[in-house]
This record gives structure tokens, C-alpha cells and sequence, in this order.
């Protein structure tokens, strides 16, 4: 992953491609290696040459689709580092660095992260997971413009890019419902998501996620959940990241997966779509 790390970080390399046919009814290299991976571990038994922890995964979709949900709920069930580029540009926020000064006024305006930047911090990260023993990975927020797909692919074979769809009335009320405790660090969402179907789909309901009573009184908000930026952020991603979605739509490697509503009703069928089976699902959706 050195290599990996290195090239990306000189924004080139040659290409290396494979092309990869899936979709959410057709088994596919990748989704049947992580249902052999989940079956063995029920068996308790893994073949070394099956092994969840060496996919190469990316999730896409619009900021506060939830792709930082369903990618760990996988990186958990897969044993495979989930790494996520909105958490890299928290962290350096939060830090001392005074690259955190300049993020800080490209966040709380909406604006999308430089790819230097991104590709910065994400070097730094999979190094520091080489030097852990990891393997694969699961990209979350990587790529988002073309540039970062073409580095991409110039050094490494991505198996799978999962789409995450959700409707924008519903992407909207999400993100300004959502709240942080600023004690425990425990994220919540108060919004409650009820949005009647149209031309023939299903009526959408996602209930709200509330705090306990001891974290009620100490909810704060992220200063780039308003309205205003949450709908710049919405088009600057539409702007930016469809020809992402077009990329790899045409090398067969794009699963297009709408969320019917909430986690307990989406996490199961995306395990479907994927082929993977769970055997904690229960457990898992009602978490």
C-alpha cells in the first residue's frame, strides 16, 4: 500500500485496469469473495485467498446519504479499514496544524476540499495503515472529481464502487437534523423523515435517532449544516462527482443501490444487492 500511497501523492502513475461487470442482481468477483468470507467465518474457517480484508472498495454519494454508516457497518462485517475523507479533514481541523485555519473557511462555506489536500491526508492515512498490516480498504468521500479516479485507477484495481441514492428532500432534512453531543461525542439526528411516494414509489419513512436524556441538554450542531450550505454542498457534488458515477458506470464496476428508508430497512437489502450474507443482521439493523 506504500506504492499505493506514493503514487497518489505524485497524482499519477500508469493505469492498471480490469473490468469488472456487476450489478445488484448478477454476482459479481468481488461480492461472491465477500459472501465466501462472511460464510467462512460462520464456519468458522477462512480461505486466504477469499479474504474480505483485501477488497478494494469505494462509496459514493451525496454528503449526508450515509455513506459513513453503511461503509462501517461493511468495514466491520468484512474486516476491512474503513477510511473516510470527511473523518481525514475533521481530524486535521481539530488539530494544530495550520492547515486546519484554511479547511476551516473551505468547510463552513460548503466548498468542496482541494484535491492536494484530500490527497495529502489520504496518503499520510494508508501509510500509516501499511505499517498496521492492512490490506484492503473501503474509500469513503475518495474520489469525487475525475482527477482523484484517474489517480485511482492508475494505482490500484478497485473492485467495487457502491452508489448510495437517497431522494434530496430527504438528504436535506437529514443533514439539518443532524446533532452531536458535545460531551460523549455521540451522533444523533432529530429530523423525522416522512415523505409520501410519487409515480408509484413507496412512501419514505426514516424516524429520528434521539439522544438519551442525559445528552439532550449538551446537542450542538455542525456550523455547515444550515440550509444554505447543505444545499451548495448538494450542488457542488451533483457539479463535480456525476461524472465520477459516469467513470465507473462505464468500466462495469458501479452498483447503483437506492435507500428505501431507514438503516433497518436499507442495511438489509444492501446486503442483498451485494450478495453478502450476515449472520449478526438482526442484531446489526436494529443498532
Amino acid at each position: 500500500m506504500s506504492a499505493m500511497s506514493r503514487a497518489i501523492r505524485a497524482c499519477g502513475g500508469a493505469a492498471s485496469r480490469r473490468n469488472l461487470s456487476v450489478a445488484a442482481s448478477k454476482e459479481a468477483p468481488a461480492l461472491a469473495a465477500a459472501a465466501a468470507v462472511v460464510a467462512g467465518r460462520k464456519a468458522g474457517q477462512r480461505d486466504p485467498g477469499e479474504d474480505g480484508s483485501r477488497v478494494q472498495w469505494v462509496f459514493l454519494g451525496c454528503p449526508g446519504v450515509g455513506k459513513g454508516t453503511y461503509a462501517g457497518r461493511l468495514s466491520r462485517l468484512l474486516g476491512v479499514p474503513h477510511i473516510a475523507t470527511g473523518d481525514l479533514v475533521r481530524d486535521a481541523l481539530a488539530s494544530q496544524d495550520p492547515l486546519s485555519k484554511q479547511l476551516a473557511e473551505i468547510v463552513n462555506h460548503g466548498k468542496l476540499v482541494s484535491d492536494e489536500i484530500i490527497i495529502n491526508l489520504l496518503s499520510k492515512r494508508l501509510e500509516e495503515g501499511e505499517e498496521k498490516g492492512e490490506l484492503g480498504f473501503i474509500l469513503d468521500g475518495f474520489p469525487r472529481t475525475i482527477r482523484q479516479a484517474e489517480i485511482l485507477e492508475g494505482v490500484t484495481d478497485i473492485d467495487l464502487v457502491i452508489n448510495l441514492k437517497l431522494r434530496e428532500e430527504a438528504l436535506l432534512a437529514k443533514c439539518i437534523g443532524r446533532r452531536k453531543c458535545s460531551q460523549c461525542g455521540g451522533n444523533f439526528n432529530v429530523a423525522s423523515i416522512d415523505i409520501e411516494g410519487e409515480n408509484g414509489a413507496p412512501r419514505m419513512y426514516m424516524p429520528p435517532l434521539l439522544p438519551p436524556p442525559q445528552c439532550e441538554s449538551k446537542l450542538i450542531t455542525r456550523a455547515d449544516d444550515t440550509e444554505e450550505v447543505v444545499k451548495e454542498r448538494l450542488r457542488v457534488y451533483h457539479d463535480l462527482c456525476e461524472p465520477v458515477e459516469d467513470f465507473y458506470r462505464a468500466r462495469g464496476k458501479l452498483l447503483e443501490f437506492n435507500l428505501p428508508g431507514g438503516i433497518p430497512e436499507s442495511w438489509p437489502k444492501l446486503l442483498q444487492a451485494l450478495n453478502i450474507e450476515d449472520p449478526d443482521n438482526k442484531r446489526s439493523a436494529a443498532a
